[in-house]
């Protein structure tokens, strides 16, 4: 019998501490879900403004980019201007030098 009561004693012993676990674990799932966690974004903050600046100087290049380029197009002749007046003359001086030629 004397072993009989020790188990049960035992048993008690054990039923107690899962009781008192469950307990500890009851009062800590309290504190978990009124705790709250605050991030701290700092870091993420001032990495995505760097990043942030970094892509608007690559706009304002690109802009600049397209901007001279569309320039450069609107610019764009096939023939540059002295050489389209030495074309004229050179035209107008052989018309007169023929018709000159064919008149006398």
């Amino acid at each position: 019998m004397t072993k009989l009561e020790e188990l049960t004693a035992l048993l008690v012993n054990e039923i107690n501490d899962f009781k008192n676990g469950v307990d500890k674990l009851e009062k800590i799932n309290g504190h978990l879900k009124d705790t709250k966690i605050k991030m701290d974004l700092k870091a993420y903050k001032s990495i995505i403004e760097t990043h942030q600046q970094q892509m608007e100087e690559h706009k304002n290049t690109i802009e600049g980019f397209e901007n001279r380029f569309e320039n450069k197009i609107k610019q764009a002749k096939i023939y540059p201007t002295w050489a389209v007046v030495v074309f004229i003359v050179a035209i107008l001086l052989s018309i007169t030098s023929v018709s000159y030629i064919y008149l006398n």
